[in-house]
């Protein structure tokens, strides 16, 4: 008997065993060839996403590449990128990528930072989840919200600071997210921050520049002689522009009544702005100059220190209070509003702020001075003006009256002594002007009282504890040159009686009031959301204002819009026409 080896029916299966190592051999190069190629094309698109998210230095572009370029290297259906508020507890901003804008405008309001979102920003560590449903700190999506499964969380880092989150779901082909996915992840973030950062230190050298190049300006129009109101207005516009501002609003003390005054208002809705008097206590300007200090917001529609005019901020968000001047200097308020979405305001944004809100001030006190000046010079001419008026011209009038009354007497011409008579009239009469225009001219020197704005300010801040909230108020024109005295004291008692029918009679939330000077006419008018005027009510004081108008020659309208409340309109010419 031969053994099994000496079976030549083994011979196959010898020959066979080889050739079954080998083809194992092959299909385990090939899968580790081909593994090393997925490899080599994964680190090809990591370097060439690292590369493109470095060559951006615009910072809002480079989120939107980082965000993007995190969806490809894992092959993810949606990512967002969340950035981190400076107090480190919520999201104040939120890019995406793979949701359209309908969806978007479906969804709502982006997200604050509740949830899986929180999670990753109460603990900045990787996060790899199977299912987001099951993470005991998910508790659903808003309506019209893709579904979402899968889950990969990474945080970014700039210089040790946790900026922001990049949020990955939905892995293509129903795959989980793996570990090899969170570490090309995680590189990118470590990418991302350092191309963060030099898009921050790029946008702070710029914006330095621009602070810079503003202080220039301003400082040349100081010295330059431009108006206190110029100036204002060149800072404001200046602060807007280098932070990317909405809206710029600056607001004034009013002196004994703690309330501010809005003085200028530029950029979004800025009308609504403009005239509105506000109470110190509790709101987010007042706060601000109470406590001289820059105070923020995150959202003016949500803050309750916005509750006194919130509807003048439509569609806008971040905002930030900062003092003009310190201590007993200050001056005022500069409020700027981003619009809604926009990114808070930054420490790195609001100290360059300060300093240019003290240029601002500089400025305030330097423009009061040189109008002081040159109201001393025009007083001193006025007073000039009236010496000169007294001692030559009355007297050289009241000289020539007296000769031609003592060549009168010798006119035998009836005619001619009516012509003589009537002259020296007439000479008297011009000596009556002129006492009246000396007398003009002193009692305006005296100073004994404010303009027109300046009262008209005051009387409705004297009406905020009957009404229960600050009205607004608007002043268009010459107001202070063009209406007479006595036309202005009406105006003022038409304002108050009209502010106070609305706080006993209307049951408002809201009142408008406006001056204004349009082609030889005063008109005021006041208005409220009330429940409108009753058939019984309102008629005494209703009836003095109408008198009032009837001696101006002008006219007194009350209407009731068809949205409700009560507008009243009194109206009269700024030269008295009583009949």
């Amino acid at each position: 008997m031969g053994s099994a080896g000496d079976d030549p029916n083994n011979a196959d299966g010898r020959a066979g065993l080889p050739q079954l190592r080998v083809d194992e051999l092959l299909d385990e190069v090939q899968t580790r060839l081909d593994a090393a190629r997925s490899t080599r094309d994964r680190v090809r698109r990591l370097l060439e996403a690292v590369l493109s998210v470095g060559r951006e230095l615009d910072l809002e572009q480079v989120l939107r590449r980082i965000t993007e370029a995190a969806a490809a290297l894992v092959d993810a259906r949606y990512a967002a990128l969340g950035v981190i508020d400076p107090d480190g507890r919520q999201l104040s901003q939120f890019l995406t990528a793979g949701v359209s804008e309908e969806e978007i405008r479906a969804i709502g309001p982006f997200p604050s930072g509740h949830g899986i979102l929180g999670e990753l920003i109460r603990h900045p560590e990787p996060l790899r989840l199977p299912k987001i449903s099951a993470h005991p700190s998910s508790y659903g999506f808003p309506p019209n919200h893709p579904p979402m499964g899968t889950f990969l969380g990474v945080p970014i880092r700039v210089r040790d600071q946790v900026f922001g989150n990049l949020y990955l779901t939905e892995k293509r082909g129903g795959a989980e997210f793996d570990a090899e996915d969170e570490s090309v992840l995680s590189t990118l973030a470590l990418a991302a921050g350092v191309a963060i950062d030099n898009a921050r230190l790029y946008e702070e050298t710029r914006r330095r520049e621009r602070w810079l190049r503003m202080n220039g300006e301003i400082t040349s129009s100081l010295l330059s002689g431009s108006s206190r109101a110029e100036v204002i207005g060149q800072i404001a516009a200046g602060a807007k522009e280098v932070l990317g501002a909405a809206l710029a609003v600056v607001s004034v003390p009013l002196p004994d009544t703690g309330n501010l005054a809005v003085e200028l208002a530029l950029g979004a809705n800025a009308e609504a702005h403009r005239g509105v008097v506000l109470p110190v206590e509790g709101t987010l300007r007042g706060e601000a100059l109470s406590t001289g200090a820059p105070v923020s917001s995150t959202d003016v529609a949500a803050d309750p220190r916005i509750e006194h005019g919130r509807e003048q901020f439509p569609g806008l968000g971040p905002a930030v209070a900062v003092p003009i001047g310190t201590g007993p200097a200050l001056r005022g308020v500069l409020l700027l509003v981003r619009e809604a979405g926009e990114p808070v305001f930054t420490d790195e944004e609001i100290q360059p702020l300060q300093g240019f809100a003290g240029q601002a001030a500089v400025a305030m006190e330097l423009a009061e001075r040189r109008d002081d000046a040159e109201q001393i010079t025009l007083l001193e001419d006025r007073d000039r003006i009236a010496r000169d008026l007294h001692d030559l011209a009355i007297q050289r009038l009241f000289s020539t009256g007296m000769t031609l009354q003592s060549a009168e007497r010798l006119v035998r011409h009836p005619e001619a002594s009516e012509r003589v008579l009537r002259a020296i009239g007439d000479l008297d009469e011009t000596i009556k002007i002129i006492r009246t225009t000396i007398f003009g001219l002193r009692s305006r020197d005296s100073g004994g009282g404010q303009n027109l704005r300046a009262r008209a300010v005051r009387t409705a801040g004297e009406a905020v504890p009957a009404l229960g909230f600050s009205p607004s108020l608007r002043m268009e024109g010459l107001l202070d040159t063009q209406v007479p005295h006595e036309v202005a004291e009406h105006a003022l008692a038409v304002l108050a009686e009209g502010l106070a029918n609305v706080a006993r009679h209307a049951r408002a939330d809201r009142a408008e009031a406006t001056l204004a000077v349009r082609e030889g006419f005063l008109t005021v008018t006041v208005t409220d959301d009330g429940v409108g005027t009753p058939p019984e009510g309102r008629r005494s004081g209703l009836r003095n204002l109408a008198e009032r108008a009837q001696q101006l020659g002008g006219k007194l309208e009350l209407t009731t819009p068809e949205g409700g409340g009560t507008t009243l309109v009194w109206r009269v010419p700024t030269e008295s026409r009583a009949s």
